[in-house]
Formats: C-alpha cells, sequence, structure tokens
C-alpha cells in the first residue's frame, strides 16, 4: 500500500489515480489518450441498478459455481444458529429472567455475532476473488476462491472480531433507550451498513486490517453516491418478481394438484421443488450482489470495466452528483 500525494489517503501500489481527492499522479493506461470523457447521460437510480444486476446475472452464468458459495454460507450460518439455540436451551438461559445471567447472555451474543460475521465474510471473499478474477480475463474454480479466502483469513477474522464488537454495543445501547433512541440506534446500524459496504473486496484486493478497511470502505463508497448500492434494490425487486412468478404459482399448483389426487406423496413433492426453486432465486440473488460489489470496487480503484460490463452503468455510479 501507498499513500496519495495530495491527500495522504491509503491506496494500492498499482493504482495511481485516489478515489478519495481524485489525484492522478499518472495516466491510466485503460483510459483512451485525450481529453476526459463526457459525463454519462444520466439516467435513473433502479435503472441503472438493474442493468448493473443484468449485466452480474450474465456474469454468473459463465461461472455457475459461484452458487455454492452463499449455499455453504447458509448452510454454515444455519449450523451455527441451531447449536447456539440448542446450547442456550441446554443451559436454560432460554427464558431466564436472572439478571445474574445478563454477562453469559452478552458473551453467547458475541460469539454468535463473530461465528455468523466470519462465515459470511469468508465465502462472500471467495465469491468476490472469483469475480476479480473472471473480471481481469481469467477462468476462476471453486479452489481459486476458498484459496484466496484462505490467505486472507487472519482479515476476514479481524474484521469480524470488529464487526461483532460494533453489533453487541448497538444492541446493549437498544435495549436500554426508549422508542425514539432505538430509531437512532437503527440509523447508525444503517449508517455502519453502508460505510463498510466495500470492505470485502478491500480485504480480498487490498488485504488490509479492519480499522483500515472500514477507511477505505468510506472513501469508495464517497465516490459511488449510492448507484452501486441501489443496484440492491434493484436485484431486490428482480427477486421479489421471481418470487411471485415462480415459487407462488409453483406452490399453489403443487397444493391444488395434491388435493385433487388425494396423494400425500405428490404434495411433498410439490413442497420440495418450490422450496429448491426459492432457494435457488436466494442464491443467484446473493450472488449477482457480490458480483455487482466487485465490479464497482474494480472500476472506483483502478478505472477499469470489468469484462461483461458496460462503462457507461459504472460511469453512471460514479457520477457527479
Amino acid at each position: 500500500m501507498k499513500r496519495c500525494p495530495k491527500c495522504t489517503k491509503l491506496m494500492p501500489d498499482d493504482v495511481t489515480r485516489c478515489i478519495a481527492c481524485g489525484f492522478d499522479s499518472k495516466p491510466s493506461a485503460s483510459r483512451p489518450a485525450g481529453p476526459a470523457p463526457a459525463n454519462p447521460p444520466k439516467v435513473g437510480k433502479i435503472r441503472n441498478g438493474l442493468a448493473l444486476a443484468a449485466q452480474s446475472w450474465r456474469v454468473l452464468m459463465l461461472d455457475k459455481s459461484l452458487l455454492l458459495f452463499p449455499l455453504a454460507s447458509g448452510i454454515a450460518c444455519f449450523l451455527v444458529l441451531a447449536s447456539f439455540a440448542a446450547g442456550i436451551m441446554a443451559s436454560g438461559l432460554a427464558g431466564s429472567g436472572n439478571k445474574g445471567g445478563e454477562p453469559l447472555h452478552w458473551v453467547l451474543l458475541f460469539a454468535y455475532y463473530f461465528a455468523n460475521y466470519f462465515i459470511i465474510v469468508f465465502f462472500n471473499s471467495a465469491l468476490v476473488a472469483c469475480a476479480m478474477i473472471r473480471f481481469r480475463g481469467g477462468d476462476p474454480t471453486l479452489a481459486d476462491g476458498m484459496r484466496a479466502a484462505m490467505e486472507r483469513i487472519a482479515q476476514i477474522a479481524a474484521w469480524a472480531l470488529l464487526a461483532a464488537t460494533v453489533g453487541v454495543v448497538l444492541r446493549f445501547v437498544e435495549e436500554r433507550v426508549g422508542f425514539v433512541g432505538k430509531i437512532v440506534v437503527a440509523l447508525l446500524g444503517a449508517a455502519w451498513t453502508i460505510a463498510n459496504y466495500f470492505v470485502v473486496p478491500v480485504l480480498v484486493v487490498e488485504k488490509l486490517g479492519p480499522l483500515d478497511a472500514a477507511q477505505r470502505s468510506v472513501e469508495i463508497i464517497k465516490q459511488a453516491w449510492g448507484e452501486a448500492i441501489v443496484s440492491n434494490a434493484g436485484v431486490g425487486l428482480v427477486t421479489f418478481l421471481a418470487c411471485l412468478l415462480l415459487v407462488v404459482p409453483c406452490g399453489a399448483a403443487s397444493l391444488v394438484l395434491a388435493m385433487k389426487a388425494g396423494s400425500l406423496a405428490l404434495g411433498i413433492a410439490g413442497s420440495a421443488l418450490t422450496l429448491a426453486l426459492l432457494i435457488l432465486i436466494v442464491l443467484a440473488s446473493s450472488a449477482i450482489k457480490s458480483i455487482i460489489l466487485s465490479a464497482v470496487y474494480l472500476y472506483a480503484t483502478e478505472s477499469k470495466v470489468p469484462q461483461a460490463f458496460e462503462a457507461t452503468n459504472l460511469q453512471q455510479a460514479f457520477a457527479a452528483r
């Protein structure tokens, strides 16, 4: 890592343009020579977010195995939840109003947060690493993603520790303030989430510690003006429509057919098909969000348009206010 000659912010060694102040110490090879390009034509945020989602879908179709990362993350998080729930039930803490048990409650909550953050960030890092390889013209494998995540396990654990600490502190405060205070805490939590939107690609590419990664994410998010985050709303809209048009009719048809045929086996098969379809949609949504995140990060830090993406949509994400 090096520091910008103008504002002294951290930036990768192979990057010349500082995303914090815009200072460019050397013309980027990824840009054509000549005058700076004109600002891209303005389009609606949601429309631009949907375009980024569609381009990310094309990337996912090239590497369908990327769906295994959110699947593994979901399974691991479920197992963590089940193990903590079983431990709480076995210890008798559930439903206990004993104030003396409160310190143990917070210790268990912290451990639960840490485990979940670690799992989610670990598998997201593996997915982002694969996306970066694809964006740079490579052909990633699952092993490439897992290897990259393992190489950064110290940074991932440190970030999970910081995120779990913040999460417990916010929860602690939330349980001890009134209605207005709960709103303030919720706003602080949302601001924390947005500020750290780019932490995963920063951990993967720049291998920074938790505090530097958070600072770096804030620097990038200042340039994105919200399009990368709004694109998540576009992905959410597509996910909702897919559930409405595919999952709901599938479930309803299975129920009707099972009732008409009087077959329990048909009902179970239809329910399994509906659940599988729902899981597939959720996994695709999660993978697409990570691909968008990687694409916007690459454009923000290196001014490179990833393969399968269009420059106009990425430029729009960094257009001036």
